[in-house]
């Protein structure tokens, strides 16, 4: 992965509900003309589910969430459990723990873009080039040369000399790609010691002559067991949280 240092995400202030609901604020002012002009309830609500439909992609393809996702749906299968936990539970999961990882992120968002532009100190244009620069900053430590390389000559453009320089165009599907190659490397290890419980309980039946007996019903306890013991569930929130450093 490629490393960048980034000085303003190492000391930001926590975000502030006040400062987000100011810039909304502001930003319906302007685009109806000025702050003493706001839109209308209708148009109000247009802009808000306009907002709303971009944000889930956004959240899939700009976070760590992605990477969470794809390992707690692998953890479930490597598991043997078709529907627990629930698919809405594990929804969740990613969620929250991808708000914990973004934290210093979502910080300097809106220390650099989104209170300044609340303020009236910075333009539309500004405040979205800030928030920007921070999610690059974040994508881009995440995400290996090799991808960045790739899409760099696909998309013809060359070597580039500073890593900052990458254009978004580039970057998203170079991180995308990073994001689903690390959480299958950490799925490929999540599986082996359930599968090596899966063969033991094999060999076992098959030894004892009870071909009719499905080993995954066998093994199932002795997986959640295993899980259990080495209290899986910290581990894996842990090594996944550590896994963004």
């Amino acid at each position: 992965m490629m490393l960048i240092p980034d000085a303003a995400l190492a000391s930001t202030p926590v975000v502030e509900p006040a400062g987000i609901g100011s810039a909304i604020e502001r930003a319906l002012g302007s685009e109806s003309g000025g702050e003493d002009a706001p839109l209308s309830v209708s148009l109000q609500l247009l802009v808000v589910m306009s907002l709303l439909t971009i944000l889930p992609a956004l959240v899939l393809m700009m976070t760590s969430f992605l990477r969470i996702l794809v390992v707690l749906s692998i953890l479930r299968q490597a598991i043997g459990l078709q529907g627990s936990p629930p698919t809405q539970v594990l929804v969740g999961l990613s969620l929250f723990l991808s708000l914990f990882v973004m934290a210093p992120t979502l910080d300097a968002v809106n220390s650099l873009a989104i209170e300044p532009y609340a303020a009236g100190g910075m333009s539309a244009d500004a405040a979205i080039a800030s928030a920007g620069e921070a999610f690059h900053s974040f994508m881009l430590r995440q995400t290996r040369e090799a991808n960045l390389i790739m899409f760099a000559d696909i998309a013809g453009a060359g070597a580039f000399s500073d890593p900052a320089n990458v254009p978004f165009s580039i970057l998203l599907p170079a991180f995308v790609t990073s994001e689903l190659e690390t959480a299958f490397q950490i799925g490929f290890m999540l599986f082996l010691p359930f599968l090596v419980i899966d063969l033991v309980v094999a060999s076992v039946l098959m030894s004892l002559g009870m071909m009719m007996l499905s080993p995954t019903i066998v093994s199932l306890p002795f997986k959640l067991l295993l899980f259990v013991l080495v209290d899986g569930w910290a581990l894996l929130m842990g090594s996944l949280a550590m896994s963004f450093g």
